[in-house]
């Protein structure tokens, strides 16, 4: 009996080599992009902590699936395939040295691993290892330093990197400052001589308050893997090769961030590991793989009324379309004050206005009727109290251009969680935020909760703290580095194939006359190129909300990948973008597309069709 049972046993275990062997040999994977996302056993797949990296991946255009930790770990069969692992933050604090030893394996074996601040630090019991974290090896720097450092294991500090690295992980400039040579509140000529070729420090940056601080490990001096971000405690990004495999080691909380309005470095340091680190192709986020930006103007009260007639005969208005923002009531700062853009009963307001319609520029609501009554009272009033301003604006817009209003800004920034449900539930799909600052449009989170569901938030752009002209001015910017930083913004969403808001308000842009018709120059030679669209929030939104509905696939037989996509409707404008340095020229071989090849890719561009398939062949490097 014993003897049956070792011959079993046996058997299981050759069985269980062969199913492996097999598996990855001669047979098509159909998962060859997908990234696995690591989620302990007794946790909730709908938990927010796992929710935030899956939908960063959608808007990123990647494929991530949760998975288990047991399954991931199950000692009889082949570990599953995929292009790498995510090792998250905060949701996976504690794991077992078994779980340790198995991820040690995988990247070892060729595996590339995402390894996210305090994921793993934490034993079964919930304690420190002594000494280090026990994935420090894999890190290649020591963290964790609890035995050592106690309640200062953990610190808050800015953070640095270098202006070739910014650029590289699609951080936008004037989110880190300096954002060129030349500038800096060191440097006695803002803006001038500036030589973006060259390589400098700069430093993480915030609206309004400038200074930015992170909370991330202390390291120890030694550091064997490649450093990309650093602070005044160590190391809060580097690489690191391990075995035949490779670890992106981030020393910051990006799930929680992002959960809390800071969405902007875990889908940087996402896509940074899908494009640097695994060559995965992507869905783009902008139609036709187009970069652009959306020109939000905020139109406060009637001092907008002179500004929009000037500006009628500038440049600027030769280009768009623009999302134009009206808080339309009588009263601006209180109620009775008569500053207000005053809509209904001022016939020049509503004719601008119109005419701005008309033009086809996208008119939206700026709040709710007094535009800073509202902001001062919507985070704080019943908002049964607050709703009849949104309803009054809303209306009075939609009367005045006889076209929906599905376009919104909230006064000041001011937007509490209440407002925005309002929006998705009187058919808005797009608002100005500024929160998650830096970011193309998201479907963003505030406090661990998604806000809505077919609404975009739009966050804005800023040069460093600044953001509207008026602040700029303020802050003291010279002309000649807003006028570099609005260029850098522009070349930014082309090189980037990516979209960001820039906003402003009538009255503030007045002096800067030279300094747009110089940036419409570049924006009218870019466009003429067609490397770069004005775009609407609507116009975002609504290519947004399509995409989410394309349902592709990667699938790998030897060295020809080949990709499927469908859609219920149509897949015109959607785009795929391919590192041209692992793959040849894509080939379509089921419906219609456009292949052009865009400095170190290609893009694939949908034509109509519910239907599209090609394939790529890895190129030897």
């Amino acid at each position: 009996m014993k003897y049956r049972w070792i011959i079993l046993g046996t058997s299981i275990l050759l069985l269980a080599f062969i199913v492996g062997a097999w598996s990855s040999r001669g047979h098509s994977n159909a998962d060859a992009d997908r990234l696995l996302l690591l989620v302990p056993d007794g946790v909730s797949l709908s938990d927010y902590k796992v929710t935030v990296w899956l939908d960063a991946a959608s808007e990123e255009g990647l494929h991530i699936v949760p998975m288990r930790d047991s399954d991931f770990v199950r000692p009889f069969f082949a570990q599953p395939k995929c292009a790498g692992v995510i090792l998250p933050d905060t949701v996976h604090q504690r794991a077992s040295d078994f779980f340790i030893a198995s991820l040690r394996r995988f990247v070892a074996a060729g595996g590339k691993l995402l390894l996210v601040y305090d994921a793993g630090t934490l034993s079964p019991e919930g304690k420190y290892a002594r000494g280090w974290s026990r994935l420090s090896d894999l890190a290649g720097v020591d963290y964790a330093l609890y035995d050592q450092l106690h309640d200062n294991t953990i610190r808050w500090e800015g953070v640095t990197g270098k202006f070739s690295l910014m650029r590289q992980m699609g951080i936008p400039p004037g989110k880190y400052y300096p954002f060129q040579a030349g500038t800096g509140d060191s440097s006695p000529a803002r803006g001038a001589d500036a030589a973006p070729e060259s390589d400098f420090d700069v430093q993480l940056r915030r609206y309004k308050f400038g200074d930015l601080q992170y909370p991330s490990f202390v390291t120890s001096d030694k550091n064997a893997g490649h450093e990309l971000f650093h602070s005044s405690d160590g190391v809060v990004a580097s690489e690191h090769v391990y075995g035949n495999g490779s670890v992106l080691f981030v020393n910051l909380p990006l799930g929680y961030l992002k959960a809390n309005t800071d969405g902007l470095l875990l889908h940087a340091f996402l896509k940074y590991f899908a494009e640097h680190s695994l060559a995965l192709p992507t869905l783009m986020a902008v139609p036709d793989g187009v970069g652009g930006l959306v020109l939000n103007w905020h139109v406060d009260s009637n001092a907008a009324i002179e500004p929009l007639q000037e500006i009628n005969s500038w440049s600027l208005m030769r280009q768009g379309p623009y999302s134009i923002h009206v808080t339309a009531g009588p009263d601006a700062m209180q109620i009775g004050d008569r500053e207000g853009y005053n809509i209904e009963h001022n016939p020049l307001s509503r004719r601008l206005i119109r005419g701005l319609s008309i033009q086809g520029h996208q008119i939206g609501s700026h709040g709710g009727w007094i535009h800073d009554y509202f902001a001062a009272h919507v985070d704080k009033d019943n908002p049964a109290d607050l709703e009849k301003f949104l309803v009054w604006n809303k209306t009075a817009l939609e009367k005045a251009t006889g076209r929906p209003v599905v376009e919104y800004s909230a006064p000041d920034g001011n937007q509490p969680q209440w407002v925005t449900a309002w929006l998705q539930s009187h058919g808005f799909v797009g608002y100005y935020f500024t929160g998650n600052s830096g970011m193309a449009p998201t479907q963003g989170y505030r406090d661990g909760v998604r806000e809505g569901r077919d609404i975009w938030a739009f966050p804005i752009v800023h040069l460093n703290q600044s953001a509207a002209f008026e602040e700029m001015a303020s802050e003291g910017y010279s002309s000649l580095e807003i006028e570099h930083w609005l260029e850098a913004v522009a070349q930014f969403a082309v090189d980037h194939h990516t979209v960001r808001l820039v906003y402003f308000h009538p009255p503030g842009i007045m002096e800067y006359r030279n300094l747009v018709d110089k940036w419409m120059e570049q924006t009218g030679r870019l466009r003429t190129e067609g490397r770069f669209r004005w775009y609407t929030m609507t116009q975002l939104a609504t290519f947004l909300n399509s995409r989410k509905q394309v349902v592709w696939s990667a699938s790998q037989d030897e060295d020809r990948l080949t990709i499927k996509a469908t859609h219920p409707v149509n897949l015109e404008h959607d785009t795929w973008r391919i590192p041209a340095a692992s793959f040849s020229e894509p080939v379509v071989v089921q419906g219609s597309a456009q292949v052009i090849r865009d400095d170190d890719a290609w893009m694939v561009v949908a034509r109509e069709g519910k239907e599209l398939q090609f394939e790529i062949m890895k190129v030897n490097k």
